[in-house]
């Protein structure tokens, strides 16, 4: 292994409560509608490319509307974000400290443009990334994403991060063997690894 590339959602922090709130409050203020959101619905929507997020949202609304609309919930959320940062997994900075003492690290998620900027602005975690992508960049998939990140850097053997069985299933798309979050949102069977915590990586790879 020479790199380790990372989700963010359910993997690095989580954001959902914060997010739910911003969606709902810009709907209710701006747009006048209203719809009841909490975290444990957008965590289970969290993982997929936002287009689809949309339409389960707004599943009356025209495509072009979905996407308006979801486009102004992420500039609220994002707005949200930088006042507040969200919760930070147990020992996050501590991880992350040491592994990239000794690996390059990565983030690649189905977010929208600006969503990982946001992150690492929000926490001042920049300094232990090397580079990221994301399926707002470049309407590609997960997998697709991986793969592109990886030819881009020329990493030769990295692994992936993730938290859920869309993570899992790029990570075969892609052919990069995949760590399972198991603190997140989601629930894989059978992964490579299993982390309940993300000093646990360095455990295994330090």
């Amino acid at each position: 292994m020479d790199s380790i590339i990372f989700d963010v959602d359910g993997t690095l922090w989580n954001s959902t409560g914060i997010v739910a709130k911003a969606w709902e409050n810009y709907l209710r203020n701006v747009e006048q509608i209203e719809l009841p959101l909490t975290a444990e619905i957008i965590a289970s929507m969290f993982g997929q490319p936002l287009p689809d997020i949309a339409k389960q949202i707004f599943p009356d609304a025209s495509r072009e509307e979905q996407l308006r609309l979801i486009d102004r919930c992420c500039n609220a959320e994002h707005e949200a974000l930088l006042k507040e940062c969200a919760p930070l997994y147990e020992d996050l900075e501590k991880a992350l400290q040491l592994l990239a003492e000794k690996y390059p690290l990565y983030i690649v998620s189905n977010c929208e443009a600006g969503y990982i900027e946001v992150f690492l602005e929000a926490t001042g975690f920049g300094k232990y990334f090397k580079g990221h992508l994301c399926n707002g960049d470049n309407n590609l998939d997960k997998g697709s994403n991986i793969s592109l990140i990886a030819r881009t850097y020329d990493m030769k053997s990295p692994v992936y991060v993730g938290d859920t069985m869309g993570d899992f299933l790029s990570c075969r798309k892609a052919g990069v063997p995949f760590v399972f979050a198991s603190y997140g949102f989601g629930d894989v069977p059978e992964p490579d690894e299993i982390i309940r915590k993300p000093m646990d990586l360095v455990d295994l790879f330090c």
